[in-house]
């Protein structure tokens, strides 16, 4: 509250300042010198190039006081709460309560504080919410609706689909990076790309080609790096040795391109570095309270946005080199050999560079951390179960060393658990539209044209009215029943419940290359060896996200040879 109303007041003086700065050069001049005051060494410079270009030009106090001052202030804020933030987060037993709505600048003041805990305190706010749906203020006026409606998410996600789009802003912040790819179009452009990836998803090639991609790198890079690491007792941040795998292995699948990520050394690739810095930036610019300073930032070409742009670059550059090399070859040799998904939309007829640039890099981005990210927290909750590790790896035990696919299909319980792991730990913990025509949602809420509605993936998995109130525990059993032969049949939830692979015209295309890919992880990693987490009992990493979620600080560990009785 202290926080807050310290805010409040100081925004409270700026405005006085610009109230008193109605004539004369020297008044302007104080009130310039007032708001560069605020501003951190960061910023001077490009608050003196806006103070200075809007009083130059003689605009009018209103729209000054409407328009630029807000903007100052938010750069102001962003960079000067960093040390109140951690105050507010350490305050965990706190009531959970809706947040204060001021005149133009919203709840901002509520969301910044809470730093990055962002997803759960948003999960907080759908749960204590009537009908899970939550209205959260933004600065300007601006309304962003969070659900966590099993209800909602199908009326936005199928029965109004054309209603609840990716829509202009979306697109607009990733555009940069992704450009039309399917994962940031809508319309003709999506249905049309959809078509296209749909058919070649569904091929008995690609799936024998993704097996012998994940079973080449785990057996030949994998494999190797825990075993020298349960050798040499050392510790390692398994998330990133995920990371790394899952990296190594869309690239193959998508570019039949091996950036060798997964290796000893620490070393990163430059396409790999270009990849994630992208990744970051492109995602942090829907954090901005307003669209215009990231825009700003990247018309003047400084911080943040300069740095996206020699990411995007490389990532581009990289890209269409790889996309000439193909084009090149089956110009050579009339047909390709290979079956990775450029070589097979080129062979289609699909030839477009910029097309087929855009679609390869959003696979990419789709398959490069999900899969890490869900199984990170697998292991982590894996640990902290033996119960359901046991059985896991009594189920890996029944197959084969080098598991067929109808074995890795067959693994019902290790489906389950992962299931469950993502649940509680999302790998997109939300997702967002734009709505396109004035509606009224099945909660009551009213949503008008160009209004965010969100629905809140990570609170939807840890609801009582959902999941009963044994929700917190990790329980693969609730995704299973016995047969009476004695064995566990898998009982899924429709994708609305729980949409962790989307729902509607826009599910997940390569949902099922997924469970293969971890389950394939899975067994080849615990047969061996046992993953030992190193942090302090009691200790819970946290769960933060930017496109996709991650833990922070990484997922320190040592590994374990594991020894099986006869």
């Amino acid at each position: 509250m202290g926080l807050e109303f310290g805010l409040w007041d100081q925004y409270g003086t700026f405005l006085g300042c610009l109230k008193l700065g109605d004539s004369g050069y020297a008044r302007n001049a104080v009130l310039c010198s007032v708001l560069l005051s605020i501003c951190t060494c960061n910023w001077e410079s490009v608050a003196e190039k806006m103070i200075a270009m809007f009083l130059n030009l003689q605009v009018l106090v209103p729209l000054f006081f409407f328009f630029i001052l807000p903007v100052l202030f938010f750069f102001f804020l962003g960079h000067s709460s960093a040390g109140l933030k951690k105050k507010k987060e350490t305050d965990s037993r706190r009531t959970i309560t809706l947040p204060k709505t001021y005149p133009l600048i919203g709840s901002y003041l509520a969301i910044q504080a809470v730093g990055n805990r962002r997803i759960q305190w948003l999960s907080d706010m759908v749960k204590i919410s009537s009908g899970a749906t939550f209205t959260f203020h933004r600065p300007l006026g601006r309304s962003h609706v969070f659900t966590g409606n099993p209800a909602t998410v199908e009326y936005i996600l199928k029965t109004r689909f054309s209603n609840y789009q990716k829509g202009r802003t979306a697109i607009n912040i990733l555009s940069d990076f992704l450009g039309t790819g399917i994962f940031n179009a809508d319309g003709n452009t999506w249905k049309f790309q959809r078509q296209v990836a749909s058919h070649e998803f569904n091929t008995k090639s690609l799936r024998k080609f993704v097996e012998h991609v994940v079973d080449a790198e785990l057996s030949n890079r994998l494999v190797p790096i825990l075993a020298f690491a349960a050798a040499q007792d050392k510790t390692l941040d398994f998330q990133d040795i995920l990371q790394r795998f899952a990296f190594d292995n869309i690239c193959k699948i998508a570019f039949d391109f091996d950036p060798e990520y997964l290796k000893p050394s620490a070393e990163r690739s430059k396409f790999a570095k270009a990849f994630e810095e992208a990744t970051e930036i492109s995602s942090k610019r829907f954090r901005e309270p307003l669209p215009l300073i990231w825009k700003v930032k990247r018309a003047l070409n400084i911080g943040s946005e300069k740095k996206l742009r020699i990411a995007v670059k490389e990532v581009h550059e990289f890209a269409k080199h790889i996309v000439r090399e193909k084009k090149k070859e089956l110009k050579e040799k009339e047909s390709l050999e290979s079956v990775d998904m450029l070589s097979r939309f080129l062979s289609s007829g699909h030839s477009d560079e910029d097309f087929v640039t855009d679609i390869v890099i959003s696979f990419i981005l789709a398959g490069k951390d999900t899969t890490s990210a869900a199984l990170t927290w697998f292991f982590w909750l894996l640990s902290k179960n033996p119960r359901v590790e046991k059985e896991v790896l009594k189920e890996i035990m029944e197959k084969s060393e080098a598991p067929v696919y109808d074995e890795v299909k067959d693994m019902v319980y290790t489906h389950a658990a992962l299931c469950e792991s993502m649940r509680l730990y999302p790998p997109v913990p939300l997702d967002t539209k734009e709505t396109m025509n004035d509606d009224v949602l099945p909660s009551g809420t009213v949503v008008k044209k160009g209004m965010f509605v969100t629905y809140h993936v990570y609170a939807m998995g840890r609801m009582e009215s959902i999941w009963g109130e044994d929700w917190a525990e990790f329980k693969p059993e609730r995704w299973l029943e016995r047969l009476q032969t004695g064995k566990w049949n898998f009982v899924g939830r429709d994708s609305f419940t729980y949409p962790v692979f989307q729902a509607g015209p826009r599910i997940c295309l390569g949902k099922e290359m997924a469970f293969m890919q971890m389950k394939r992880l899975v067994a080849g990693i615990l047969r061996r060896f046992m993953v030992v987490p190193t942090v302090a009992k009691g200790v819970e990493p946290h769960y933060f996200a930017f496109l996709t979620s991650q833990m922070e600080g990484g997922f320190p560990v040592k590994i374990l040879e594991r020894v099986h009785s006869d």
